[in-house]
């Protein structure tokens, strides 16, 4: 099988725009947490989230109609224009059967379905054309980001939930290794919306102020935004074009236990942990750091670190979450946490944990690499992704110094 590789990175969140300012936003532990504006959102307590606010989307497509897309599908299609520039790859070589594009979502378009609900209910199903209706075909989010590209081949959205982006990584990883595919972007794309932050704070689930992977006082999550893409070409093909590699995709697992809805299962994870490492052909104790899941939730950090104090022992590797930078970004956070992993292994530091004041008695001897980045050499990385109904995708990418 082919080795697969990583040489174009393309975030759009809260705290940068492109490889070069996401870089610089994790090593300073940047925050792009500020007050919700993309809906009304006065009526509830927590009102707090990672909003894209600069996001300029005719500034970096070039192919596809702002007007024409809702405003996840914009992030896809955004991501995967700079993920491609950043590769530096000629984009005739993209117009063939063999590229495609494979993007993660928990809410699709779901910004223009409360839209289109909103004008029903005010002025009757009549007044809503079609041409709106269209636009909510979660579909479309990988349909932008293809046709953005010009590319023919495979386009792919996946909605598992906040994994979909290890997903999509996990999909292309394979298409690429087993020869069905050259290129594929993958990543994942959603958007603030109304109904998605009511949904996670009826659960108990949003926290007031700031998101706080680790510590004791952690009080959850906070919901946001953004598009992460990443470039994916086999080793053979960046060696003949002279790219350069960020790092190589070394394996994945993906498993489903169905144990409940909202609660993550240890034993579950540990094994999608076992499964990537195999995949990969790495030993535990090869691995020099984790980019977690990391919510902020009491019960997930607690539960994903004794999974790794499973499959690692103790101490485990540092392990860090970019959500308390970004929030939650939903169906692009595996992306933008693999985003981080790749660009960690290739300028050698960790992405910090920011908001970490106190220890958590019940995390013994966990490394959350406390609110500043660290200079480290990152050899091997594994990205973990968990959703829904105990659907775990965890990715494992390492240097590439062939």
């Amino acid at each position: 099988m082919r080795r697969v590789v990583v040489t174009g990175v393309g975030p759009v969140s809260s705290i940068g725009v492109g490889a070069v300012e996401y870089a610089l936003a994790l090593r300073a532990g940047a925050s792009g947490i500020s007050e919700i504006t993309s809906f009304d959102a006065s009526g509830f307590p927590h009102r707090m989230g990672g909003e894209v606010r600069d996001f300029q989307p005719e500034k970096i497509v070039r192919r596809i109609e702002v007007d024409d897309w809702g405003r996840t599908s914009l992030f896809a299609a955004a991501a995967a224009r700079l993920a491609v520039e950043d590769a530096g790859i000629d984009e005739e070589l993209l117009t063939g059967a063999r590229a495609g594009a494979v993007l993660g979502t928990t809410a699709g378009e779901s910004q223009v379905l409360e839209s289109v609900t909103r004008q029903a209910l005010a002025e009757g199903y009549d007044a809503v054309s079609p041409e709106r209706m269209g636009r909510i075909d979660a579909g479309r989010i990988s349909l932008a980001a293809g046709t953005e590209l010009g590319l023919t081949g495979d386009l792919l959205t996946l909605s598992t939930a906040c994994a979909a982006g290890n997903y999509a990584l996990a999909h292309s990883l394979d298409l690429i290794r087993t020869g069905e595919a050259d290129y594929m972007v993958a990543g994942g794309a959603d958007s603030v919306q109304q109904w998605l932050h009511a949904g996670f704070y009826k659960l108990g689930a949003v926290a007031e102020h700031a998101c706080a992977p680790f510590d004791r006082d952690r009080a959850g999550i906070l919901t946001a935004e953004g598009g992460a893409a990443l470039f994916l070409e086999s080793l053979d093909s960046a060696r003949r074009r002279g790219a350069r590699i960020y790092a190589e995709v070394l394996g994945a697992g993906l498993n489903c236990d169905a144990y409940h809805m909202v609660a993550p299962n240890a034993a579950s994870i540990a094994d999608c942990m076992r499964l990537a490492l195999a995949d990969a052909g790495v030993r535990p104790d090869e691995v020099d750091y984790i980019g977690a899941h990391g919510t902020g939730t009491p019960t997930n950090d607690v539960v994903e670190f004794t999974a790794a104090r499973e499959v690692f022992g103790d101490p485990p590797p540092p392990i860090s979450s970019t959500k308390s930078m970004l929030g939650h970004t939903m169906g692009a956070a595996s992306g933008m946490a693999a985003i981080a992993a790749a660009l960690g292994i290739a300028e050698s530091f960790l992405p910090p944990t920011i908001n970490f004041g106190t220890p958590d008695p019940e995390l013994p001897g966990i490394d959350p690499v406390p609110n500043t980045a660290r200079p480290a050499e990152v050899g091997i990385a594994m990205v973990n992704g968990f959703a829904f109904g105990g659907n775990n995708a965890i990715v494992v990418l390492g240097r590439c110094d062939d």
